[in-house]
């Protein structure tokens, strides 16, 4: 297949944004706040909220990573122009953060959407406990009708804990969420073969469905002022959210209702995986080599066939020796295998709880804990199920 075509994008990447049931919308500070006086763009802000509180009324998820808490606090520090020292920059984005999350809170609140904090720095997504507790995180307040809005964390990141943007952060989000499209609102309208300022005739590149070695040249020299690492960051955003089956969009958001313009056929870049994504993670959980095993009853067994987590109670005996968040396996007690999981709890925890209710999991181990032994999320049944 073709790496890349040119041609309209309002037919496939728009009909995936409208089928989401996961979505997540990067947006940077130039969007948010303006650029001479340092103030929160409102009106602009007013309208995306309206986009998200419209997509989540037709079921679907959406997460927000934002930046704008160092711009929106400099302002209110009445710090000078130019680059900030660290400590300024770590001061700026703590008042900041609670202005932007004001902000988000009263742009979605008119809707009756319920907007949460989340604060991420580089180490929670690559340290494996942290990485999973963000991700419970995210499940619960999805599951509880709240928009989680993200940024990375300034007021306590240095150089070697900082993501450093929002494009790559936006994408290690889409896969903690298993997003099915994610949305980089920026200041141009995609991936040009050529940068467009310079060159009359570039081409704009609607879809692109294998980033190759032509498609990483076209990067070089796209965008605005200080763009050329802004679209690599972008290709690097769109390598991680399909590599997990997550389409990817880029297209300019400055415009009143960016998303519903996105969905309307505005135009963009669209960067589609061969799967989606819940395919691409089960497909991950079935080839990793589990490092234990949850042998199960005949009861949990039909559960599990049923589309259910697996709960303690199921549990009969746990085999080997894992921490949170690895892969095991999942057998009947006749030692049938019947699939693969990510365990909810390390071994050692596993033995105390297993063959109880999950009411009865704090008592037994002293802390509050997930419900499940392994939650239907992060489970491939070899049955299909």
């Amino acid at each position: 297949m073709a790496p890349l075509t040119s041609d309209d994008t309002s037919g496939e990447g728009a009909g995936r944004l409208k089928a989401a049931r996961t979505l997540v919308v990067k947006i940077g500070s130039a969007l948010l706040v303006d650029a001479g006086t340092g103030a929160l763009r409102d009106a602009w802000l007013k309208t995306l909220a309206a986009d998200v509180a419209a997509i989540r009324a037709r079921g679907t998820d959406v997460v927000i990573v934002s930046s704008g808490s160092i711009a929106l606090g400099r302002r209110a520090l009445k710090l000078p122009r130019g680059a900030l020292t660290l400590e300024q920059s770590q001061a700026a984005a703590a008042v900041g953060q609670i202005r932007l999350a004001r902000a988000y809170e009263e742009a979605l609140a008119p809707h009756g959407v319920i907007s949460a904090q989340v604060l991420l720095t580089l180490d929670d997504t690559q340290n494996r406990r942290r990485y999973l507790n963000a991700r419970a995180t995210l499940q619960e307040l999805l599951a509880n009708g709240a928009t989680p809005v993200v940024n990375e964390n300034d007021t306590v990141a240095t150089d070697e804990i900082r993501y450093g943007d929002n494009d790559r952060l936006g994408a290690r989000v889409a896969q903690i969420a298993d997003a099915d499209v994610l949305v980089l609102l920026s200041d141009v309208d995609g991936l040009y073969d050529k940068n467009p300022r310079d060159f009359e005739g570039a081409s704009h590149i609607g879809v692109v469905r294998e980033i190759s070695a032509e498609i990483e040249a076209m990067a070089g020299g796209t965008g605005t002022e200080g763009a050329k690492g802004g679209m690599v960051t972008k290709l690097m955003a769109a390598k991680t959210a399909m590599r997990g089956g997550c389409a990817m969009a880029i297209t300019k958001g400055a415009v009143d209702h960016p998303l519903a313009a996105l969905e309307n056929g505005a135009l963009a870049t669209w960067f589609l995986p061969k799967e989606d994504a819940a395919r691409a993670k089960k497909q991950w959980i079935a080839g990793m080599k589990p490092m234990g095993a949850f042998i199960v009853d005949a009861g949990a067994a039909r559960a599990l066939g049923q589309g259910k987590s697996l709960l303690p109670a199921g549990v009969k005996r746990v085999v080997g020796s894992f921490e949170r968040g690895d892969p095991v396996a999942i057998e009947s007690e006749e030692g049938a295998a019947l699939g693969a999981a990510l365990a909810s709890y390390s071994a050692v925890e596993a033995r105390v709880i297993a063959g109880r209710r999950s009411g009865e999991i704090e008592e037994l181990l002293g802390y509050p804990g997930r419900a499940a032994m392994a939650h239907r999320d992060d489970m491939v049944l070899w049955g299909g199920a």
